[in-house]
């Protein structure tokens, strides 16, 4: 699973800045500023490796338009700042995938390719950014049978590789909400680290605590409380371990 394969693509930085994201070229924004606190007790988790697949850490939420794709791109963005990290960013919402989008990149074959079998291997579909220690994984084609697709002993097999071959890379997965399928918590289920992101003043403490349930067996769960407006500055997040 080497990146020869691997296809070069170029993000717009000035672009994504302009979006709110997070970008080496961004400065010290509230955003960044917020995402450098939350990344932190990941990346920890991850290089102690005290726990399986630390490296492997999946951003859901409880239901959609929470903002978990937003948080995973920021997420991956601000990782990507380390001195010694590299990240990859795989689109698992198969059934809505929105990575590339908000990327600003064309739509192209990814992981739903590898696990339908029409791509021979992972390195075939990840796409290597001109941000040198980012790589991007798209969902790929859309497919019926795509959350079993996630259910499935290949997707298992695909995880176990991930998280074995790239054990000094940190993977984020961009997951599907936990109350929408099954699948969801599926996954979760062979993470090491599973960040929530819950919206502000929408997502109610009943879909919080039945979320929670459905990724109890998971080892590290975090949150991030989504879109607050406590400040003037502060549009996004806060975060809670």
């Amino acid at each position: 699973m080497e990146l020869s394969n691997s296809r070069q693509v170029t993000l717009d930085l000035e672009r994504l800045a302009g979006l709110g994201l997070v970008t080496q070229e961004g400065g010290r924004t509230a955003v960044a500023e917020d995402f450098r606190a939350i990344k932190r007790p990941l990346l920890r988790t991850a290089r102690a490796a005290t726990i399986a697949n630390s490296n492997l850490i999946v951003v859901t939420s409880a239901l959609p338009s929470e903002g978990k794709t937003y948080c995973a791109v920021n997420l991956a963005m601000s990782i990507a700042m380390e001195m010694d990290s590299t990240v990859l960013l795989v689109d698992a919402d198969v059934a809505r995938p929105s990575v590339l989008k908000v990327l600003g990149l064309p739509p192209g074959p990814g992981l739903m390719d590898v696990l339908l079998g029409e791509q021979a291997d992972l390195s075939d579909v990840i796409l290597k950014t001109n941000i040198r220690t980012l790589s991007v994984v798209p969902a790929g084609r859309a497919d019926k049978h795509a959350t079993e697709l996630l259910a499935s002993r290949s997707m298992s097999r695909l995880l176990a590789d991930i998280a074995g071959r790239y054990a000094d890379r940190i993977v984020i997965f961009d997951s599907p909400p936990l109350l929408l399928t099954t699948e969801a918590s599926v996954l979760a289920a062979h993470m090491g680290q599973v960040v929530m992101v819950v919206e502000a003043e929408h997502t109610t403490q009943h879909a919080v605590k039945e979320a929670l349930q459905r990724i109890q067996h998971c080892p590290n769960v975090n949150l991030i409380y989504n879109k607050s407006r406590a400040t003037a500055d502060a549009k996004y997040y806060g975060y809670y371990d």
